[in-house]
């Protein structure tokens, strides 16, 4: 199985009340982060068997852009184990129940999208008191790929948004240099 690990793309400030923060949309930036890494990911050729998204807001329109624009076809599954209170445990039954899809797109939330990706691997502490001797960052709009192989975890490459716009900006120039004609 290959997982991806999306962290929600750009949504603006916290709200200081909890229950309007839950609503907090994304923001421009966050729509233009989403489309930009879905026209990287289709020049790549990948496409998602599954789609997971925490059911807040902002996770659920970057899970639903991406996977609008890279052509999956099917319903956005929400799940409370990609919610911001979510534990590992619930993420491991999480990737349990779908372990028969391929290709998997899993939206969430800082900062247990970043302490799943790194107990999958293996470099943080599951829940111990003690710091972990290597750290792993996902901003906003970060896709980290992983193998999972039975019980093995490989991180295959880590896309941050400086990267992702870089390689869109790339794509999209025009291989053809201007010249004028006089």
């Amino acid at each position: 199985m290959t997982l991806f690990l999306l962290r929600h793309a750009s949504a603006g400030t916290r709200r200081a009340n909890p229950l309007l923060d839950v609503k907090r949309p994304l923001d421009k930036d966050g729509k233009a982060q989403c489309l930009q890494l879905a026209h990287v990911l289709n020049a790549l050729k990948v496409n998602f068997d599954l789609v997971v998204s925490s059911p807040l807001k902002r996770s659920l329109q970057t899970a639903q852009l991406i996977a609008t624009e890279t052509g999956y076809e099917q319903e956005v599954v929400i799940s409370n184990a990609l919610a911001p209170s979510a534990t590992f445990a619930q993420f491991q039954h999480l990737l349990h129940e779908c372990s028969s899809a391929e290709d998997i797109l899993v939206v969430g939330h800082n900062p247990n999208i970043t302490q799943f990706l790194g107990q999958l691997l293996g470099v943080c502490a599951p829940d111990g008191p003690e710091p972990s001797p290597a750290r792993i960052r996902l901003r906003k709009g970060s896709l980290a790929r992983v193998s999972l192989q039975r019980n093995s975890a490989v991180l295959q490459s880590l896309l941050e948004p400086r990267i992702i716009r870089a390689l869109y900006t790339t794509s999209t120039k025009s291989s053809r240099s201007k010249t004028s004609r006089k």
